[in-house]
C-alpha cells in the first residue's frame, strides 16, 4: 500500500485505523529451539508426564524457564496428555438397575390393583 499509493506509514495506519506503533513492532523472544529438543527427549523418554513434572525437571537440570512458557511450548509441540475418563462406580450401577426394578414392580403392582377393581 505504502509504494502502491505513495502514502507515509503514518497516514496508511490511520487511514487503516492500525496503530503505528504495532507496525513497527519487533519481537524480542529468543529461540528456544535448545528448550524445545529438551521437552521433546523428556517427553520421549517420559511418556506419561505433563507439563508440570516436565517443568520440574527442567528447573534440576538448570534451565531457567517459566511454567507457562513450559506449558506453550508443550501445547505447540502436540504433547498435550489425553485426558482419562473415570470408571464407572459399581454402587451407582446397582442403585440404577434396583431402582428400574422398583419402578416395574411398582408399575405391574398398580396394573394389577386396576384390573381386580373393576
Amino acid at each position: 500500500m505504502l509504494v502502491d499509493w505513495g502514502v507515509s506509514i503514518r497516514r496508511a495506519c490511520r487511514a487503516l485505523r492500525f496503530d503505528t506503533s504495532s507496525y513497527h513492532y519487533k519481537s524480542r523472544r529468543t529461540g528456544q529451539a535448545a528448550l524445545e529438543r529438551r521437552i521433546k527427549e523428556i517427553c520421549e523418554t517420559r511418556v506419561r508426564y505433563g507439563y508440570r513434572r516436565i517443568h520440574v525437571l527442567l528447573r534440576r537440570e538448570g534451565w531457567v524457564v517459566n511454567i507457562k512458557k513450559t506449558r506453550r511450548i508443550y501445547n505447540e509441540l502436540g504433547l498435550q496428555l489425553r485426558n482419562k475418563h473415570p470408571k464407572r462406580r459399581v454402587k451407582a450401577k446397582l442403585a440404577r438397575i434396583a431402582r428400574k426394578r422398583w419402578v416395574r414392580m411398582m408399575s405391574g403392582l398398580w396394573t394389577s390393583f386396576m384390573t381386580s377393581s373393576r
